[in-house]
């Protein structure tokens, strides 16, 4: 496979994975990926968005990246001048396209300039008020969110990666040691942000503390756990959120687990089929979420209310729920070996490396 200088790292070829692509967005900047046969013409397109809807198709991460990719991708002739360029982008809702040559063969991607995060006013949310119990007795005098990873509170990293994304507007819910966390962040404007807190007079589960807000929420506004270290791109779940029309959209990660033994389904006494050693995979809940300012008004003023029964209600009632397959890195720090993983991953993901495109 063969590509201009400065791109490779976007170019994938036929015979690539899911799985490869998968590993291959993660590390590119530009989240847009080129499906080039060996002479280096464009035969298809990937885009985080193609990948996620392959996800929860159940497409095998072994198939081959043809089963997911946009095989008609928007492309633009090398020579075409930016204000034409712009325009027909614009016109069409692309933000990133392949630049191709009278063969076909991919040239560049336009704009070939990767700029900064656009601002995003969308109000965050980060419950950061559990007692963190299971990972005592690092918690008895630190409340878990404020826990170093790598020396650093890993709450403090969280903020520092939505305000890469452009996200400035950060609510902080509060209850076990409440004072360590304000004494620590103040009003934000050490890290460059804006940071109000909610301050919980009891427990309040996963949502509950979403009563507590006291200012207009006009758009959709992001919930998160504090104790989750992810590379998920938040502007990426806001932008899938929208785009679905969904009321709520929850982040999911895919598990799985090979049975020891093997499985046999029954049907009274009789043997239906005996299976040898499976694997079972499950969609676990990320903690990450986006809601719409009417999911609000579903929130209790009072009392312990959690994230699935806000979610399960807005399912019964036939309110779009949509689930955001993350293919990034997460980890939910919940358990001493969770944080002793963290420890470990942190260098190798969450120091910025140089751009590879």
């Amino acid at each position: 496979m063969t590509g201009p200088v400065g791109i490779q790292a976007n170019l994938i070829g036929e015979d690539a994975t899911v799985l490869s692509a998968v590993e291959r967005m993660d590390a590119v900047r530009r989240k847009l990926l080129l499906v080039v046969d060996a002479d280096g013409r464009l035969r298809g397109a990937l885009t985080d968005g193609d990948i996620r809807r392959g996800l929860m198709r159940r497409v095998p991460v072994e198939a081959p990246v043809g089963e997911i990719m946009n095989r008609t991708p928007v492309a633009l002739k090398a020579g075409v001048r930016d204000r034409a360029a712009l325009r027909r982008l614009e016109a069409l809702g692309v933000s990133l396209a392949p630049v191709v040559d009278d063969q076909g063969r991919v040239t560049g991607l336009y704009p070939d300039a990767v700029g900064p995060a656009r601002p995003r006013d969308n109000l965050v949310v980060i419950m950061a008020g559990g007692r963190g119990v299971r990972l005592a007795p690092l918690t008895r005098d630190c409340p878990k969110p404020m826990l170093k990873v790598a020396g650093r509170p890993l709450l403090e990293t969280i903020i520092e990666r939505l305000r890469a994304e452009g996200f400035r507007r950060i609510r902080l819910a509060v209850n076990y040691l409440a004072e360590v966390i304000e004494d620590h962040f103040g009003d934000g404007s050490a890290l460059d942000v804006d940071i109000r807190y909610l301050r919980e007079d009891h427990p309040r589960g996963t949502a509950g503390a979403l009563s507590l807000l006291d200012e207009p929420v006009e758009a959709p506004m992001l919930v998160m756990n504090g104790d989750v270290l992810t590379r998920v791109g938040f502007g990426d779940l806001i932008d899938f959120h929208q785009g679905l029309g969904a009321e709520a959209t929850l982040c999911v990660r895919e598990h799985s687990f090979q049975s020891p033994h093997g499985v046999a389904e029954t049907d009274g006494p009789r043997l239906v089929s005996l299976k040898e050693k499976p694997t079972f995979r499950w969609l676990a809940n990320a903690g990450i979420y986006c809601l719409d300012p009417a999911a609000l008004t579903r929130v209790p003023a009072e009392g312990r209310f959690d994230m699935p029964d806000l979610l399960a209600g807005l399912a019964a009632d036939g309110r779009l729920v949509g689930a955001f397959p993350l293919h990034e890195y997460w980890l939910d720090i919940g358990r001493p070996p969770d944080f002793e993983t963290a420890q470990q991953d942190f260098a190798n993901l969450f120091q910025e490396p140089a751009p590879l495109s």
